[in-house]
């Protein structure tokens, strides 16, 4: 089935209602509908066909959901990157996968004047002023709808994104239309959407299962590009103004929105937090500010979304307590749809070829740390031309396996235990520690905002970013006493810890190498 059947039906059944809101104004599921219909068909009047792979730089917006439901529509493919990588990166997605066209507001163009790649591409359009040489987006208007549906299989690609390999290269998730409706229906499931819902949304992926769904989208009125400084006014303006009753976002924009509530999150029900790892600190603080809603942190990746969930009113104080001692970030259960299994922590090793006794041989029993492996429909299968499936992937049988790279163990009654990554784990003189169990344990801490282990010749170091009203050095001894277990050689304060610039909430771990290793 085509994604765009789904999306077609809620048009037609909620024509009136709105499906998008953002600073232009509203555009209703009807409308939406209309305009996909009329892009798919300036599209194909230009060129593009059912395969073509067609690259987008366009925020969160309705033109950008008007654009991915065009080209489901005809069977096209969208193609993500992320443009402030670099033109070498640029480059090298688009030799992987060379683009049919281009979608791009009219800033990103520019990058078409230093990037020889983006040049070749032979149909562009421009979304906002026009520029020389493109299409103009709004032009869609001036086309009879397209009604026509492609029909697609259940492996036919649908959506692509780049992301950095191990090496360094890219390599290309492939989201086939069978894979993104069996991640909808795990999302509407286990995020539990209601048609009528508003959702202050964040995630493209997340406004596509919004629209498939009846969900209303609110585009937060602020840049993205960086959700750990948003100016949090003009967005809780919005919870009020636009009723909002539910959002998923990262924990970067939670901490924003948190630092300045005027009232405005108690209106949320439905609290979703993820994309990096979710502290126990956060989760109270969101509770506090919406005492009537559902709050939980969302474990899953790329390749895997989602894989488990908590619940903060599940988090009880044994498991806080836990959290506090070390015993790693709690993640909650795994979703009902997902085979999770904690197997011996081989990462860097590739896995041959298995069959189902050799691979029972290789897993650990509860509360053993090892490597979190995952399966099932909405778990990527592999990369374009198998790019990456060497260090990720293996074969049970005919089943296949995706290798998160992440650490952890389940316990007794099935949850998991985050202990970080598996590259990252710490094994010297003094034993094995894993990053998230001090790095947890620190964070219960009042005044750690933030802290990341590393180990740098032979020594166990913890960086700390402190609260601005916090003592640093009374700090750094309470923090000496109380992860006397962790048999830390250094406790470090920097200004601000690197972190990752989708989220703004994972520690950027080579960075900071970089960082100390200039001072």
């Amino acid at each position: 089935m085509n994604l765009v059947e789904i999306l077609v039906r809620q048009g037609r059944d909620r024509a009136d209602r709105a499906a998008v809101i953002d600073r232009r104004g509203t555009t209703t599921f009807g409308t939406l509908t209309q305009q996909s219909e009329q892009a798919a068909a300036m599209l194909y009047a230009h060129g593009v066909r059912a395969g073509d792979a067609v690259l987008v730089f366009q925020p969160l917006s309705a033109e950008l959901l008007t654009a991915i439901t065009a080209l489901f529509r005809l069977g096209a493919v969208a193609m993500f990157l992320e443009p402030s990588a670099g033109r070498q990166h640029i480059a090298a997605c688009c030799q992987l996968l060379p683009p049919k066209a281009l979608i791009a507001i009219d800033k990103a163009h520019l990058l078409t004047l230093t990037t020889r790649s983006l040049r070749r591409i032979p149909i562009r359009y421009s979304i906002g002023y026009p520029v020389p040489w493109t299409h103009r987006w709004k032009m869609l208007s001036r086309f009879a709808a397209r009604k026509k549906i492609h029909a697609v299989k259940s492996d036919t690609p649908a959506l692509i994104t780049f992301t950095s390999g191990s090496t360094g290269h890219p390599k290309a998730a492939v989201r086939t239309h069978g894979f993104l409706l069996a991640q909808y229906r795990v999302l509407e499931k286990n995020i539990k959407l209601v048609p009528g819902e508003i959702d202050l949304t964040t995630l493209p992926i997340f406004s596509l299962a919004n629209l498939a769904s009846g969900v209303t989208s609110v585009i937060p009125d602020a840049d993205m590009r960086r959700p750990g400084t948003v100016n949090p006014v003009p967005v809780l303006r919005q919870i009020r103004e636009c009723r909002v009753n539910r959002c998923a976002a990262s924990p970067a924009f939670f901490d924003c929105l948190l630092q300045g509530d005027d009232g405005s999150l108690a209106h949320l029900r439905k609290i979703l937090t993820g994309g990096a790892p979710v502290f126990p600190r956060l989760l109270n603080a969101l509770q506090g500010a919406a005492p009537d809603a559902m709050v939980e942190a969302v474990y899953g990746s790329t390749e895997a979304e989602p894989i488990a969930h908590l619940s903060a009113s599940d988090c009880s104080s044994t498991d806080h307590a836990m959290m506090a001692e070390g015993k790693g970030l709690l993640g909650g259960y795994p979703v009902p749809e997902i085979d999770l299994r904690i197997i011996t922590a081989s990462w860097g090793e590739s896995i041959p070829p298995l069959q189902q006794e050799a691979f029972q041989a290789m897993q650990v029993g509860p509360y053993q740390a090892g490597e979190i492996v995952v399966s099932g429909p909405h778990v990527l299968p592999g990369y374009l031309h198998g790019h990456g499936d060497d260090e990720t992937k293996f074969r049970v049988d005919k089943q296949i396996w995706h290798r998160t790279g992440d650490a952890g163990y389940q316990d007794q009654s099935g949850r998991i235990w985050l202990l970080g990554r598996c590259i990252a784990r710490i094994d010297d003189t003094k034993g094995i520690v894993w990053p998230f169990a001090v790095e947890c344990a620190a964070m219960a801490l009042d005044g750690v905002r933030r802290a990341a282990l590393i180990s740098a010749r032979g020594e166990r170091i913890l960086i700390i970013e402190a609260q601005r009203t916090v003592d640093t050095g009374l700090l750094i001894e309470n923090l000496k006493q109380y992860l006397h277990w962790a048999k830390l050689d250094h406790i470090r304060s920097v200004g601000l810890l690197p972190v990752d610039a989708r989220h703004n909430a994972k520690i950027d771990y080579p960075a900071l190498r970089r960082m100390l290793e200039s001072n």
